[in-house]
């Protein structure tokens, strides 16, 4: 099987400090959603791993988060693409759960879901928490340059992280390697 897990925010959709808490603010970034697409044609299960601590901050309910996550799976499809799944960490920054970023609880359940091992599947995040889940999990690390991304590269990345421009170049780069 080919895997391929992306963060949320900032990779597909544009992030925002003050939290997409809406299915207006959920807003696809150029070219997310046509790369999605072409990794689904070309055979990729695509999951989506997030961190949504709106849920226990109180500034959105799960249904909508739900009407988001519609939005997106509605937006992806209408490219003619797939996203299998998507995990996330409803917790706090300070609620001690192993699932959100940057610990690598929810890869650890989506690699339980899809029965595989996770060693060199493509993760693609923006923030370096991300990429710490991706390498303490075993994934093949991608930081994309938009949401976070440009801040996040000047700092220390996990060893093998690759970079890309956005989630388009990422997709590129893995199609052309297949």
């Amino acid at each position: 099987m080919k895997l391929i897990i992306l963060d949320r925010d900032g990779v597909i959709n544009q992030d925002s400090a003050a939290f997409v808490k809406s299915p207006d603010e959920w807003v696809a970034l150029p070219g997310s959603l046509a790369a999605i697409a072409r990794l689904s044609q070309a055979g990729y299960t695509v999951v989506v791993a997030s961190n949504q601590s709106g849920l226990a901050r109180g500034l959105f309910d799960m249904a909508t988060l739900n009407a988001i996550h519609a939005k997106l799976h509605r937006e992806v499809a209408q490219a003619g693409g797939m996203v299998d799944a998507i995990f996330l960490c409803p917790h706090g920054p300070d609620d001690g759960c192993a699932c959100r970023k940057p610990l690598p609880g929810m890869y650890y359940d989506i690699a339980h879901r899809y029965d595989t091992n996770l060693a060199g599947v493509p993760s693609v995040g923006d923030s370096l928490r991300d990429l710490q889940a991706a390498a303490a999990a075993g994934c093949s690390p991608w930081l994309v340059l938009t949401g976070n991304g440009a801040k996040t590269r000047q700092g220390e990345l996990p060893p093998g992280t690759r970079i890309a421009n956005d989630l388009s170049a990422v997709a590129d780069t893995l199609l052309q390697d297949a």
